[in-house]
């Protein structure tokens, strides 16, 4: 096992911290669809700081009878019946194998035992997360049930601010209100913060 592997395996007593972001057409997971998700994978650089590895986004169809709430479509700008989405967009069964199988393999390759979400507000991504694996019955979630690391906290503590945009700016990250509200940005932003946070820590406390 290299250095690295190790580092990764040890830091957060075995799991490995995956970026997970939603966009959804409301706010209750068993009746509400599932629009959008993406996923970060984190890697440490040849400086053993934490840094993004890899991203996977999905556009996903609403699932038999889901409802959709306008307000909360008008809010993400998602139009569920938009013709190049429709083209694109995968059921939720096959976006979660893809992106599981990913997180699987790369949780194993770090020598971790399991994946643990890593959300701005992360309960709301993770409540859909369990929703869809149990509505789907979908096995190998790689996922703690219900342990995550929450940026939003975590950046009311080293930042001062609780919003992700506010917090991305005042951990000198660029933010874009005409990208933001898609599931593949706010999790590229939600993990570039996480990694600001964690690696200014490991410089303050000397743990890495």
């Amino acid at each position: 096992m290299s250095e690295i592997e190790s580092t990764i395996a040890k830091r957060f007593r075995g799991f490995f911290p995956v970026i997970i972001d939603v966009e959804t057409a409301g706010f209750d997971p068993t009746r509400d669809a599932l629009l959008e998700i993406a996923a970060v994978t984190l890697k440490l650089d040849h400086q053993n700081s934490w840094c993004v590895d890899e991203v996977i986004s999905k556009h996903i169809k609403p699932f038999e009878g889901a409802n959709l709430d306008e307000a909360s479509l008008e809010f993400t700008g998602i139009d569920p019946e938009h013709p190049f989405r429709k083209q694109i967009a995968v059921s939720e069964s096959d976006a979660f194998k893809e992106i599981f199988a990913s997180i699987r393999k790369k949780t194993k390759d770090s020598m971790c035992t399991r994946a643990i979400l890593v959300g701005h507000n992360s309960s709301f991504d993770l409540s859909f997360l369990n929703a869809c694996v149990e509505r789907n019955n979908i096995k190998r979630n790689p996922f703690h049930p219900f342990s995550t690391f929450d940026t939003a906290t975590l950046a009311g503590l080293a930042y001062g601010q609780t919003v992700l945009s506010r917090a991305a700016l005042a951990a000198g990250l660029e933010w874009s209100e005409k990208d933001a509200h898609s599931a593949r940005y706010d999790a590229e932003q939600t993990a570039h913060l996480f990694c600001a946070i964690v690696n200014k820590w490991n410089q303050y406390s000397g743990i890495f």
